[in-house]
């Protein structure tokens, strides 16, 4: 379970503030709201990032919230527990200093603030690496997903069953943390690329060419 984690403890590490994302020479310009997925620094080999990211066959295994806060960029995560990060510092974490940031639908943003009041209760929640939708432990998705259920009684992307996935060639880390022969196939829940899907959301960053 340690050895799991590890990549967490590693990513909460100091960064430096270089605060940019680029591509062709377009920096990232972020709106409160904005949902923004990257691919978490992995030296490991097989462990947790490796499993959300090939099980899903995604390079997103996280993603934060964006807001605005003494005229400050920041982002609400869940990463260890659930926190608020500088925005740049969010973006320098990323491998490759990459984000990906996907934007709510125009009549959709009305709810923000109250979707991060939501999210807000969750701080100092631990991570939860058995993905389960509880209010005891939360994921990086689920943490975005109750604040916006919350703030408008709505799914923000669909659920899936970790036996939808491919599960397979990460059973060693599943077991790991459920415990030997115990494979919850039938759990649900939220992962990063299909919230990346849900319908209220459009990619603004980078622009797809």
């Amino acid at each position: 379970m340690l050895r799991l984690l590890t990549v967490l403890t590693l990513a909460l590490s100091s960064c430096s503030s270089a605060g940019k994302s680029k591509k062709g020479g377009a920096a990232y310009q972020p709106e409160e709201g904005d949902i923004l997925f990257q691919s978490l620094p992995n030296p490991m080999g097989m462990d947790l990032v490796d499993a959300i990211e090939g099980s899903t066959h995604s390079p997103y295994s996280h993603c934060g919230m964006v807001f605005q806060e003494g005229g400050k960029w920041k982002v609400i995560e869940a990463i260890g527990p659930v926190k608020i990060t500088p925005l740049e510092s969010y973006i320098e974490r990323g491998r490759g200093k990459k984000v990906w940031a996907y934007r709510l639908a125009e009549k959709k943003r009305k709810h923000v603030p109250a979707a991060l009041a939501a999210m807000r209760k969750d701080i100092g929640k631990p991570y939860d690496p058995r993905y389960r939708f509880d209010d005891q432990a939360i994921y990086c998705t689920e943490l975005i997903w109750r604040g916006w259920k919350a703030a408008t009684g709505e799914e923000l992307g669909t659920a899936v069953t970790l036996g939808s996935l491919d599960w397979r060639p990460y059973q060693p880390v599943i077991e790991a943390i459920e415990g030997r022969g115990n494979l919850p196939l039938e759990r649900e829940m939220i992962t990063p690329r299909d919230m990346a899907k849900a319908k209220e959301l459009t990619q603004v960053f980078p622009v797809e060419e």
